[in-house]
């Protein structure tokens, strides 16, 4: 019995066997950056609050939202003030200016009025202005330097100041003085009907004394003697309410301050000249001080 050989036959032509390709390494992607995109605008949620009516927030919220309405008319009212302002400082400088002006004339007139010839009343006028026009100016310097930290410096200008200002206000006070008395003076010696009347009076008693008593001094020359006495006292009298109402402001004063106090207060007519006499002395002087105030006023934002 025969072999079966087929499982013995080798193939004359084999067929390679296909080799697995080698696998690639694989490139190691680098993870992409999300592009930026731009930021969204931000969208402000719904507010619920424009749904409740206003009685029924809260008080904060209710004044805020009343005073939103008002803030442009601030706005508006903010330059107006700052022209008042600088308006009302223009004013007070030229105030000061105006007082400053009439402060140099007064020292000046009284000063020259002082020397007993003319050079020296030059001399004295060349003082009064001069000092005048320091008091005036060193309050602004002072203050500027106090401001720029030299404060010693400052101390001297006020000091100095000080010293000017002083011999301003005398000077003040001579002119005024002086100026017064003489009107009151020209007031008392006016003649009035009364005054008038009260002299022919009296001029008639002393021309009948005189007939009387030419013979000698008896009876009815004494009555004449006492007759030409009582007229004398009645002219006497008269000139004195002359002089009284030769200055009717102080007396006008006095009877206002006795009315509005009611009788408490009874100042006499030397206490309202003294006021008189210190305020027409004193404000002529103050216009460096002035100066000073509307200068910085006009700085203040």
């Amino acid at each position: 019995m025969s072999e079966d050989s087929s499982a013995f036959v080798i193939p004359l032509h084999q067929i390679p066997a296909k080799r697995k390709k080698a696998a690639a390494p694989r490139k190691v992607s680098r993870p992409r950056r999300p592009k930026a995109k731009a930021p969204a605008a931000e969208v402000e949620p719904p507010s619920y609050e424009l749904l409740i009516p206003p009685e029924f927030l809260p008080a904060n919220d209710r004044t805020a939202d009343a005073a939103e309405p008002l803030r442009p008319a601030v706005r508006q009212a903010a330059p107006a003030a700052s022209l008042r302002r600088k308006l009302a400082s223009i004013f007070l400088v030229m105030s000061a200016l105006a007082l400053a002006a009439v402060g140099i004339t007064i020292n000046g007139w009284f000063a020259r009025s002082l020397g007993a010839s003319d050079t020296a009343g030059w001399l004295f006028l060349a003082i009064g202005v001069a000092a005048d026009i320091i008091a005036l100016v060193m309050p602004c310097c002072a203050a500027e330097l106090w401001h720029a930290g030299r404060r010693i410096t400052a101390v001297a200008g006020w000091v100095i100041w000080l010293v000017t200002f002083t011999f301003a206000v005398t000077a003040g006070i001579g002119f005024a003085s002086t100026n017064i008395s003489d009107v009151a003076l020209a007031r008392a010696s006016r003649v009035t009907p009364t005054v008038a009347t009260a002299q022919a009076a009296l001029a008639d008693a002393m021309t009948a004394r005189d007939r009387e008593c030419k013979g000698g001094v008896g009876k009815f020359c004494r009555e004449r003697e006492a007759v030409v006495a009582e007229r004398r006292q009645i002219l006497d009298s008269a000139m004195v309410s002359v002089a009284q109402a030769a200055d009717p402001q102080t007396d006008a004063a006095i009877k206002l301050v006795t009315w509005g106090s009611r009788g408490m207060l009874r100042p006499a007519l030397e206490d309202f000249a003294m006021l008189r006499l210190i305020l027409l002395a004193l404000l002529p002087q103050i216009g460096g001080i002035l100066l000073v105030i509307g200068r910085h006023s006009a700085k203040v934002p």
